[in-house]
């Protein structure tokens, strides 16, 4: 009786035993699934939140904000900033941006940032520098527009009450002004002081922006600022120029003839890979972009046959090599489209297609590249009948 009953007694703990395990081992796996829920759900939640701060935070508002990134600030601080003035959703994010994309050559100075604005846009803009002073958001600017030259911005200085016409031009032809600059900016226009037979030695060297101006400002202080832009623009790329053995004055200059013939971004890489071969082979650049300005003509008005033997040495048409320098005053992407020239393919003439053809995939506006004469001469007589 007594053996029965311990029997049943060792029974009845065993299984009680079992039970106590069993519920054990049921909280354990009912803890590491609310565990494996809360990380999934966190990455999920961690994910969302880094994919929508990539994302510009309203990308509809036109709502311009000036800030101020003041000297030796890093990385982080940058974020900081943008978060704490609303134009970024996190700076956190901006932060962990920068660094995987190494970006990280931020300039000093005052921007006008949107909240409409990607963190690459924003990071780009950090990265050429900011105006020294406070932007007045709504006061009066100079606008330099691409692809301007300057007596045409002696021309938009005119309509500008603070400036003369005059004075700009006269501060273009200044020698002792120029070589300050120079001096403040030796990798820039180290070059371009060597330069001989130029028209203007700041040809180029103006960025193309919008400047804000008052009754105080100096008109030197605009100039340096658009060369200071320059520069900034530039500073990336020194030695990849170098390397490529250019000039920054060379650079410039097929930048310049870029801007006036290639308005597709597409093209602009493979059209100064086309100039650069062409000057590697010795050959004329041929284009009318700087047989105009070495005429003083517009694009609006024809070139004559004395225009195309003019032997002024930006003509193309006559002249071998680089012209002395810039024509105009090339926006970014037409710089990068040299620094990052298309030339494997060995390309020597390109035009536009003026006429759509029948069945053919060539639309007006294509740019239309070539490696021989009689091809591109067959291509002219088809795409481009009236040799525009």
């Amino acid at each position: 009786m007594d053996n029965n009953n311990d029997s049943n007694q060792r029974h009845s703990r065993v299984q009680s035993n079992y039970k106590r395990q069993k519920n054990g081992h049921n909280i354990i796996k009912w803890v590491i699934g609310i565990l494996v829920a809360v990380v999934l759900i966190t990455t999920f939640m961690g994910y969302r939140y880094y994919s929508t701060s990539l994302q510009p935070l309203d990308a509809k508002s036109n709502k311009q904000i000036e800030i101020n990134i003041p000297v030796g600030t890093t990385s982080r601080g940058v974020g900081s900033i943008l978060e704490d003035k609303h134009v970024v959703k996190s700076g956190a994010v901006f932060n962990y941006y920068t660094k995987s994309k190494k970006i990280n050559n931020f300039q000093a100075g005052y921007y006008v940032l949107k909240p409409s604005m990607t963190l690459k846009q924003i990071a780009k803009k950090l990265e050429k520098g900011g105006a020294a002073e406070p932007i007045a958001l709504n006061g009066p600017r100079v606008l330099i527009k691409e692809g301007e030259n300057i007596d045409q911005i002696a021309n938009s200085m005119k309509s500008s009450k603070y400036f003369k016409k005059s004075d700009f031009l006269k501060l273009m032809k200044d020698e002792d002004f120029i070589k300050s600059l120079a001096k403040q900016y030796p990798k820039l226009l180290g070059s371009a002081m060597k330069a001989q037979n130029v028209r203007y030695r700041l040809e180029g060297y103006l960025f193309p922006a919008s400047y804000a101006i008052d009754k105080n400002t100096k008109l030197k202080d605009v100039i340096t600022q658009m060369v200071a832009k320059e520069d900034a623009v530039l500073q990336p790329y020194y030695s990849k120029i170098k390397s490529d053995g250019l000039t920054v004055q060379e650079t410039l200059s097929v930048a310049s003839l870029v801007e006036m013939e290639g308005s597709k971004s597409s093209d602009r890489s493979k059209i100064a890979g086309v100039f650069l071969n062409r000057i590697k082979q010795g050959e004329t650049l041929g284009s009318d972009v700087s047989t105009r300005y070495a005429v003083k003509k517009s694009a609006t008005e024809d070139l004559t046959q004395s225009d195309l033997a003019s032997t002024n040495p930006y003509n193309t048409r006559v002249n071998t090599g680089f012209m002395p320098g810039p024509v105009d005053n090339p926006g970014e992407d037409s710089i990068l489209s040299v620094v990052n020239a298309d030339t494997k393919d060995g390309y020597l003439f390109f035009f536009a297609v003026t006429k759509n053809v029948s069945g053919s995939k060539h639309k007006v506006g294509d740019v239309l590249f070539y490696k021989d004469i009689t091809s591109f001469n067959e291509a002219v007589a088809k795409y481009n009948p009236e040799g525009k």
